[in-house]
């Protein structure tokens, strides 16, 4: 395949992890807490070496294909997948630390998928060990594509962490491979994977590598994506003519092509439909090629699906995908609380998207979900400990109801060791991992740098030939002082551009001293131009008072309720402070809460105090299902923590949304 060194059209390009020393006190601790505890569990999990969780035999399953072992493949069609995310986890890890320990166990896993891999170049352990010689005839459901997307992603990153080409090598050898089935020549398949994913990947390869085949072929996915005749239907129609009826009956669908994102092409979608993941993995990989190919009707298709999602279909804490059936979007403002699904990979993959479209618009308000989705939707997927986590992100939660209905596909109301279908627990690890990828990012032609979240970090930069180290001090998210130094190693004119918050009312701004402009922002970035001299200090100031949410009077389960947040960060109040029959707690519309931190809560977390009511019960009518008389209420002091938070002592209620007295 021909290479080249095609620029890039985006307007910012991201830090790399190399350019990036995380310093921060709430984030530093959690990707210690990746490197030092969920990196070794989460590879016990997948040798099956952990107590009491359900097996993954991810491992084994490779062994299998590499016939160094006997046996039966176990686990999901997509099990690969789970290796993959580790291993660009640990990727992500020896970019900014080294570990010696780490990666010999990290190439020692690489080579056993040298020898797994089929001499074509193929990479997969279902199809090799359980169903030889049926490769790509179940694209819809059965993931491959997704899985070596997955193990792609992890070679760019140990690539560029570590500098060794083999994993990279493997990974290109089975993309060549790929782009001999698939294409638009006689002979090869005009099709598509059910689950986008190797779209992100094939881009991350093609900027590796300087192969800008893999970035066509990406193109050819997404474009391939919802045109007639639909794939899905030939391929289908060939399993049933090969007497294959698992999965398929002549003369019925089981999903709709809008479960796949894949009932219209791309660039003729405007509205965010079907199974939630899916869609925001697709999305960002859309947004990237649009900059890549300078394709406006691609980006403007990314912005009306985006407006859809954050509009009328996101929760307050940055979940999306609402329904526990199919795991999917449904209409505009159906957003219920105690049923929502807002699985934790759904949180992720928003960042991702909201990442991508904030390089090519330089907009706050992509920032400003990306860092929503990080505190809340993301965060509470994990433990405080590591070791657990949550695949489904409720915001209301009653034990015995959710008890009744348990199932797979139901709310959980303690987080769980591990999953059968594991895909959450290495992805929040990778996103941690990587964190510093998010902080900033440096236009194009290297005048400016951009400052997007708030976190103790050094970031160095070339900027117009000369060195450049900014160093920034904060609390954030607990409370709103930001301090960054610009150090140049001589003195020379670029541009420091500051995100002042959607949530944030007042700010201001110092710059050594002398007052800046705060208000005069551009798309909610403050551009500070100079001529910077070593040790300027920028001082911020972020007003962060508590504030009520309230939900559009279109989402029938927020009627007559208000949602705390502070900064970045949503509250809800748990059993374990407030009691039981949380659904009874009011506030009324003019309460006022204190914050306070408690170091020895929850690992350090601000805490909201507050008085509210509650009903007051009559002994003598206690056990009424129904009566004639309203319910005197009496005050009652409430305590809020931060969502991410809830979950970590003992089992019991939770809620989000607080009803409000007028």
């Amino acid at each position: 395949m021909e290479k080249t060194t095609k620029p890039l059209k985006t307007f910012m390009k991201p830090a790399s992890l190399k350019q990036v020393r995380m310093t921060d006190t709430f984030w530093s601790s959690r990707q210690r807490n990746v490197t030092e505890t969920v990196v070794p569990y989460q590879w016990d999990a997948l040798n099956d070496a952990i107590p009491g969780a359900e097996p993954s035999h991810t491992i084994e399953n490779f062994r299998l294909a590499a016939k160094e072992a006997e046996g039966e493949y176990y686990g999901m069609v997509f099990q690969d997948s789970d290796l993959g995310k580790w291993l660009e986890t640990v990727g992500f890890v020896l970019s900014t630390q080294p570990d010696p320990q780490l990666e010999r166990i990290a190439d020692e896993v690489i080579d056993l998928l040298g020898r797994a891999q089929q001499p074509d170049g193929y990479l997969n352990t279902y199809y090799t060990v359980k169903e030889p010689g049926k490769r790509w005839t179940n694209l819809r459901d059965n993931h491959e594509l997704y899985c070596a997307g997955h193990l792609m992603e992890a070679a760019v990153s140990y690539y560029e962490a570590t500098g060794k080409r083999k994993f990279l090598d493997i990974m290109s050898r089975y993309a060549d491979y790929i782009a001999e089935v698939f294409g638009r020549d006689d002979g090869q398949k005009r099709g598509y994977d059910g689950h986008p994913e190797i779209e992100l990947a094939l881009i991350k390869l093609a900027r590796a590598t300087g192969n800008d085949a893999y970035m066509e072929l990406s193109k050819f996915f997404v474009d391939e994506r919802g045109q007639q005749p639909h794939f899905f239907d030939l391929e289908a129609d060939e399993r049933i003519a090969a007497g294959d009826l698992r999965r398929d009956t002549p003369g019925q669908k089981k999903r709709l092509y809008d479960y796949f994102q894949a009932h219209l092409p791309v660039r003729e979608q405007r509205t965010a439909e079907g199974h939630s993941v899916r869609a925001v993995y697709l999305y960002s990989a859309m947004a990237e090629l649009a900059a890549q190919y300078g394709d406006e009707q691609l980006m403007n298709a990314c912005k009306e699906l985006w407006q859809d999602t954050v509009r009328r279909k996101m929760y307050v804490t940055g979940g999306i995908g609402s329904s526990a059936f199919e795991e999917r979007f449904t209409v505009p403002f159906d957003l219920p609380n105690d049923r929502a699904y807002t699985e934790t990979c759904a949180a992720i993959g928003l960042m991702f998207w909201a990442q991508r479209m904030l390089q090519i618009e330089k907009d706050r308000q992509y920032t400003d979900v990306m860092e929503l989705a990080l505190f809340n939707g993301v965060m509470s997927g994990i433990s405080l400990d590591g070791k657990s986590y949550f695949y489904v992100n409720p915001l209301e939660v009653w034990p015995s109801a959710a008890d009744f209905r348990n199932d797979m596909k139901s709310v959980k109301v303690t987080r769980q060791p591990w999953f059968g279908c594991a895909c959450c627990p290495p992805n929040i690890a990778r996103l941690i991992a990587s964190l510093g990828q998010y902080l900033y990012s440096q236009q194009e032609d290297g005048g400016e740098i951009y400052v997007h979240l708030y976190a103790g970090s050094e970031f160095e930069a070339e900027v117009n030939g000369n060195q450049v180290r900014l160093s920034q001090q904060t609390n954030y998210p607990w409370d709103g002082q930001v301090t960054l130094e610009v150090t140049p190693a001589e003195p020379c004119e670029f541009t420091v551009a500051l995100r002042i918050p959607g949530w944030c009312r007042q700010a201001a701004i110092r710059v050594d001293g002398q007052e800046a402009d705060a208000a005069a922002h551009d798309n909610g970035y403050v551009k500070l131009r100079r001529v910077w001299q070593p040790g300027v200090r920028i001082e911020l100031s972020l007003d962060m008072p508590v504030e009520r949410m309230y939900s559009s009077p279109l989402v029938p389960a927020n009627a007559g309720k208000a949602a705390l947040q502070r900064g970045p960060v949503v509250y809800c109040l748990e059993e374990a402070d407030n009691g039981a029959n949380l659904h009874d707690i009011a506030i009324a519309a003019d309460a006022e809460f204190d914050v306070h931190f408690d170091e020895k809560l929850l690992g350090g977390v601000a805490v909201l105090s507050g008085i509210g009511t509650r009903s007051v019960v009559p002994a003598e009518s206690g056990q009424a299902l129904y009566t004639t008389q309203s319910y005197s209420r009496t005050a009652v002091p409430i305590t809020a923590i931060p969502y991410f938070a809830w979950s970590n002592r003992s089992r019991g209620e939770m809620t989000v949304w607080i009803r409000e007295n007028g």
